[in-house]
């Protein structure tokens, strides 16, 4: 009855009766048996295949409680990622080889995952050097929420002018003469940045399946099993969920999805959720793939963008009058739900909403406040009196330097306060938020949780309100359970849960910190059956289909996760050279995170986790 067994590991369980072990029995996808060797491996028949671990540790299959999948699989095939890369120089060398590959009239796209600080030189690329790097390809560079570098080709192709007007919500900078110089800045929505990458040319059906197919597998590699695909603008239901739904049928999905319903028309938002109410459900579907509830869009009113380069967002006064009525649907028909929600004042108006609704109709069913940054306790325990719960993500670790610039030092100690939530009793979730700005890499985002540190080795938080690398461990397994409802199968190794498990390239538990950013998983298994495998597993891992279009960075360019960018201190000869240098140097989003008062303690704070003798800017 056994198929496989894991035998000669160090696994960790997450099991509270038994949280660690040696060897592992899998049946019939399900875990049967975890403990002592000897125990387990009396199990085994004569059709049981033995595997021998090597001593590696094992852990739970990582499971991202908000990661844009289903829309991010479809581009990933043409997206350029410079996650990790130690240098501007050579991210802009990656450029120049992508816009060289990239035929016409397809573009080359940086969608998210870096930061300035990774660089050695610690700032952005300038519009001169895109463009030197990718004269005739249009590129496409998004920074965060806050910006987009555009080059002179893509200006062309999008046909903008000096008669081109500022969208709402947005600016395009120009130059002297009125022209268009590149720069596309969230002012303060970042829809002016999305609207424009969602006019480039996009990939045919049949290889946005393999683009999928091929992020999912980046996923296992890195040990992720399980993700809650949380929606995003322009990812329509059912019209753009026809790739997931064809790999599904196809039996070619490598990762569990439970995906959200996000409202995609400012003004139709309650339509929209009357209309897949009466679709679908809560649950339908399987343990591969099935709907999870709405959000993290209800209702356009309600965004506020985590762009720390612009002041907070005031929501508009007509936010409540929009979100109660669907909410108030969505517990009438028992929908989990999420919302997206960076700031504590944000989330103090959407709680006050939900209480009002409660008050009628009990929420029955789970909610989820995503992000939370900077949440307050009186808050964090109002949503564990309506019984939600709080999703969490690592974007602090790509913009923390820009929060501090502007909020100071000491606010950026408890942003979030993961720790205090949990003392608090709330459940929480760990994931990225990617793809658009925080990288998918979920070793990046225990690091951050352990460490307390950005990309560029600013410490925001102190060592007493980082996590131990095993409740860390937990957000990622246990924690991100709740928020599908699957806590009964998912995130933890005992009997009659599911066998998705990651066998790491080095233990987490015992490598230094820094190296906890280049851990990846050497076998990965979903329901028992292995979906990657490497170096001493390398034979068993499933074929993969190339990468396409030929000209695909994917087909070309190493994987992210294959990289890790040292944390150098900026140069010491820009500081020498006088402050007015330094600053330029810096990168111009360091010119503008400095146009707000700071006290001098915050700047030092700021320079000096940098590696920065500068202090008088």
């Amino acid at each position: 009855m056994t198929d496989l067994i894991l035998r000669n590991g160090k696994i960790t369980t997450l099991d509270r009766q038994r949280p660690e072990a040696e060897a592992l029995a899998i049946a019939d996808g399900l875990v049967q048996a975890v403990g002592p060797e000897a125990e387990v491996m009396a199990l085994a028949g004569p059709g049981t295949e033995v595997l021998d671990l090597g001593g590696r540790r094992v852990i739970p299959g990582l499971n991202d409680s908000h990661l844009h999948l289903i829309r991010g699989g479809l581009s990933y095939n043409m997206e350029l990622r410079w996650e990790n890369l130690p240098s501007l120089a050579d991210a802009l060398r990656l450029l120049k080889q992508q816009a060289e590959r990239t035929p016409a009239p397809q573009w080359v796209r940086v969608v998210g995952g870096w930061s300035e600080f990774q660089f050695a030189e610690r700032r952005m690329p300038s519009l001169a050097e895109i463009n030197a790097a990718a004269p005739d390809t249009p590129v496409f560079i998004l920074h965060l929420y806050g910006r987009a570098l555009l080059n002179r080709a893509a200006l062309r192709v999008l046909g903008f002018g000096k008669e081109t007007p500022n969208p709402p919500g947005g600016e395009i900078e120009r130059d002297a003469a009125g022209e268009p110089t590149g720069l596309l800045i969230a002012r303060p929505s970042a829809l002016i940045l999305y609207a424009t990458l969602a006019q480039g040319p996009k990939l045919g059906f049949e290889e946005q399946l393999n683009s999928s197919r091929q992020f999912m597998r980046e996923l296992n590699r890195l040990g992720v099993t399980s993700v809650i695909d949380a929606g995003g603008g322009g990812q329509s239901y059912p019209e753009d969920y026809a790739v997931v739904e064809r790999l599904h049928r196809d039996g070619q999905l490598t990762v569990r999805i439970a995906y959200n319903l996000f409202a995609q028309k400012a003004g139709s938002e309650l339509s929209d959720y009357e209309r897949w109410v009466a679709m679908t459900e809560p649950g339908a579907g399987d343990g591969l793939l099935r709907v999870n509830g709405a959000g993290e869009n209800l209702t356009w009113a309600a965004a506020d963008f985590e762009n720390f380069l612009e002041p907070r967002p005031e929501l508009a006064p007509t936010m409540e009058s929009e979100l109660e009525p669907i909410v108030e649907l969505l517990a009438a028909n028992r929908w989990p739900f999420r919302i997206h929600a960076t700031y504590d004042e944000t989330i103090d108006r959407f709680l006050t909403v939900f209480e009002r609704v409660n008050g009628r109709r009990p929420l029955a069913a789970r909610f989820t406040i995503d992000h939370a940054e900077t949440v307050s306790d009186r808050n964090i325990e109002r949503i564990a009196a309506l019984g939600g719960g709080i999703a969490t993500q690592h974007r602090m670790a790509f913009q923390g330097e820009y929060f501090v610039a502007r909020y100071g030092a000491r606010a950026a100690e408890a942003t979030p306060p993961i720790a205090r939530m949990l003392e608090l009793g709330v459940p929480v979730g760990a994931g990225t938020d990617a793809t658009r700005v925080a990288s998918y890499d979920p070793w990046v985002a225990l690091w951050w949780l352990t460490t307390g540190k950005t990309l560029g080795g600013l410490r925001l938080q102190p060592a007493a309100r980082t996590l131990d690398r095993r409740t860390a461990l937990e957000l990622w397994t246990r924690g991100s359970a709740w928020f599908s409802g699957e806590e009964a199968v998912k995130g933890s190794l005992g009997a009659g849960r599911y066998a998705d498990l990651a066998v790491l390239s080095a233990d987490y538990f015992a490598v230094p910190a820094e190296e906890i950013r280049s851990i990846t998983s050497e076998l990965t298994l979903l329901g028992g059956r292995v979906v990657h495998g490497a170096g001493d597993f390398a034979d068993l891992a499933p074929p993969l289909p190339p990468a396409s279009p030929s000209w695909s960075p994917v087909a070309s360019v190493p994987s992210p996760g294959q990289r890790t960018a040292p944390l150098a201190p900026v140069h010491a000869r820009a500081c020498a050279d006088g402050c007015a240098s330094a600053c330029s140097l810096h990168g111009h989003g360091h010119q503008i995170a400095w146009t707000s008062p700071l006290p001098v303690s915050d700047r030092k704070a700021f320079w000096g986790a940098l590696g920065c003798s500068c202090f008088a800017l």
